[in-house]
């Protein structure tokens, strides 16, 4: 299988370079577009850097909607800074979008939602698009079908593609049948490694023995594998999906802590005890707030020992984001035994967006990596910049969309519906409008950022970023598919 899938990698690699002189424009965009979508790409570094190249030299004046929608694509994507005056000429003299063919509709609609702040054509594109493909929906069939109504929940750009990859490869194939066969060789090795990898995962969690000790704890390490994978699939990066899904984990287990499990005063004596990060300060918890806090640290000492002597540098960071995590949940903790509604959203995201742990996550994704992240990139997460502050509003914003009526049926802390309610005056149903424009609103910030040219953070650390952002709107697309998993628990 390795033998034949190098081949056939020769030989796609030669179909790449060779675009450059024997394809058009959209059958090279085309080309990035499939190797990009069956999750190949990373073996093709430099051959599709050349290409982006040349496709942003491209002359595109006089080019169809579409060619031109995939152009400005692939180009944000990667983070060339485009202008979307190249939608100009697709506009009436009333400066309404002159588009009907669905192919089109849908390509502009991918392109326009990489949109970032004070964009209003990309704005208007959104708008018109979103409503064309909508009022067609129950016209069409067939994979193109399928297409606009994932598009329609989650733009292109916004997925996680190899959640994605598997399925595509076996609808899209015309055409491609080199790179479609090394697709699903490609995708059995990886998918080798990756079980290999669980059963590492499993054999350390069953180790731990916490689903013996804490039966209010959910137990979703294979969850947490499987979202970690979205994050980073590559062979290259086991170390880093071994870590992180280690952390998540402990994140799980924390969460459900302070949920459901405890008083207000065993929270604030844990949350001073993890501050402390000394074992001896445990004396004073009950037995399982101690043996959590025991597991904890037990952990961060096994993350240490896969880090070489130059890498240990990175575990304060970790530690100082942990602290900060339970800080968090300790606050939630205090609103939830108060009955506090925070008067403004703001109020609330300045512990909420913290308790949803996605810093500490962003910071977790790097620790695994190798010498791409240097100290200059753990101070720059550290200090949770703008990309990683949207990551955050994006989760808890999300979050509390799918698990407001949920957890209202329970003793839980007021979500940031509550808070614009009570901020606004306005119905619960009113509160969820403005938190969906929220989303889209935060989305924009994030790819004002991710389009950054002034942001020295290689793409390969911020793909993190946007890849952890990505899972987090496939969890909870259509409910919180963390905590309400119908993935089976049995691992391997």
């Amino acid at each position: 299988m390795i033998e034949r899938a190098e081949h056939l990698k020769e030989r796609v690699s030669k179909t790449i370079s060779a675009s450059s002189s024997n394809c058009s424009l959209y059958e090279r965009m085309e080309l990035i577009d499939a190797l990009e979508r069956v999750c190949l790409d990373h073996l093709f570094k430099e051959e599709i850097n050349v290409l982006l190249t040349e496709i942003n030299d491209a002359d595109i004046s006089g080019c169809d909607l579409q060619t031109v929608a995939l152009w400005f694509f692939l180009l944000s994507k990667h983070g060339y800074q485009v202008s979307p005056d190249v939608f100009s000429n697709f506009r009436d003299e009333q400066g309404s979008f002159a588009a009907n063919n669905p192919m089109d509709l849908l390509s502009l609609y991918n392109a326009a939602c990489l949109r970032p702040n004070g964009e209003i054509i990309l704005d208007e594109a959104v708008s018109f698009t979103k409503r064309c493909l909508e009022s067609i929906l129950d016209n069409i069939e067939g994979p193109f079908a399928r297409e606009v109504k994932c598009a329609l929940e989650i733009p292109a750009s916004r997925r996680v593609r190899i959640y994605e990859a598997k399925y595509y490869v076996s609808g899209h194939g015309e055409g491609y049948e080199v790179i479609m066969e090394l697709a699903k060789l490609n995708f059995n090795i990886i998918q080798l490694q990756h079980q290999q990898e669980l059963k590492i995962i499993t054999r350390w969690w069953k180790g731990l023995e916490l689903q013996s000790r804490l039966s209010f704890a959910r137990d979703r390490v294979v969850e947490c594998y499987f979202w970690v994978v979205g994050v980073y699939y590559e062979p290259s990066y086991s170390r880093g999906r071994i870590i992180l899904t280690k952390v998540l984990a402990i994140v799980s287990i924390l969460d459900d802590t302070y949920d459901v499990y405890g008083t207000l005063q065993d929270s604030e004596l844990f949350t001073k005890c993890v501050e402390s990060w000394d074992p001896a300060m445990a004396s004073s918890l009950p037995e399982n707030m101690k043996f959590i806090f025991r597991k904890i640290l037990d952990t961060c000492e096994s993350i240490e020992n896969e880090l070489s002597p130059e890498e240990k540098y990175r575990m304060p960071y970790l530690m100082n984001f942990i602290i900060d995590l339970v800080r968090a949940y300790n606050k939630e903790v205090k609103w939830r035994e108060e009955g506090y509604v925070p008067a403004t959203i703001e109020e609330h995201l300045h512990v909420s967006a913290r308790s949803g742990a996605c810093h500490l996550l962003s910071c977790t994704s790097f620790i695994g990596m190798r010498d791409i992240a240097t100290e200059e990139a753990f101070d720059w997460v550290s200090n949770v910049p703008k990309l990683v502050k949207a990551l955050c509003i994006i989760l808890r914003l999300s979050d509390d969309l799918k698990s407001y009526e949920r957890e209202k049926m329970t003793c839980h802390v007021a979500s940031t519906i509550d808070s614009c309610m009570k901020e606004h005056g306005v119905t619960v149903e009113v509160a969820r409008e403005k938190i969906h424009d929220m989303i889209e609103e935060t989305w924009k910030d994030f790819n004002e950022e991710w389009l950054n040219i002034n942001n020295r953070m290689p793409k390969e650390l911020l793909e993190r970023i946007f890849n952890l952002t990505r899972t987090m709107v496939f969890m909870y697309n259509q409910d919180d598919a963390y905590t309400n998993s119908v993935m089976s628990s049995r691992t391997p």
